[in-house]
């Protein structure tokens, strides 16, 4: 009896299953809709971006499973890549900087694209505790994809997907302003430039 092998899959092949579900769905609604609404906020960043408004998600057949404007962030703890851990929590009730929560992945091109203004923006605000989550990720690539770019903000890596399903983020990269108090001040989709950064936090945290 003749035995039958698979043929190997092109790398792009076994890239595309490694993605996340919600990725490849995003991808599929992008395709329809084109450069605007959905595609807009996972594929698109500059200054021709609309920031923290959403499409009729019900419409594209997707729901908006994350917490909301004016809701409690949600409470989570990650390793970092200082050999720490941070935990959303105990950084409110000891440190009581209000927090920019950047959701991004090595795999996520305006994730790059954005990182440089992200960390200026660390340097220019030490009054905001800035902290970048790889989600959906590889830890080795999110590593590499840092120190590449050089980031010195707290990056930390959601390994047991506590941080994707709490906040479940529509795409990447997605930001969160959270107050002092741990409150979500604004949720942000897409990539920021430097000015729509220094514009949300003035807005956010009057600074």
């Amino acid at each position: 009896m003749t035995q039958t092998t698979e043929p190997a899959q092109p790398d792009h092949v076994e890239a595309a299953r490694r993605l996340p579900r919600w990725v490849l769905a995003l991808a599929a609604v992008a395709m329809v809709v084109g450069v605007v609404g959905i595609a807009t906020l996972v594929v698109r960043g500059g200054d021709d971006q609309t920031i923290g408004t959403l499409p009729d998600l019900a419409a594209l057949g997707l729901e908006d499973n994350g917490p909301s404007a004016a809701a409690m962030a949600p409470d989570f703890t990650v390793p970092t890549r200082d050999g720490g851990t941070f935990t959303l929590s105990e950084h409110l009730a000891n440190d009581g900087r209000p927090v920019f929560l950047n959701l991004w992945a090595s795999w996520c091109p305006p994730c790059r694209a954005e990182m440089p203004a992200i960390q200026q923006a660390s340097i220019d605000h030490p009054d905001v505790l800035f902290i970048g989550v790889s989600v959906q990720d590889d830890r080795v690539a999110a590593q590499a994809f840092a120190d590449e770019i050089g980031i010195t903000y707290t990056i930390g890596y959601d390994d047991d997907n506590v941080v994707d399903a709490g906040y479940a983020p529509l795409g990447l990269p997605a930001t969160y302003l959270i107050s002092a108090d741990g409150e979500i001040v604004e949720r942000l989709f897409g990539g920021l430039t430097e000015q729509q950064i220094e514009d949300r936090l003035a807005a956010a945290f009057g600074g």
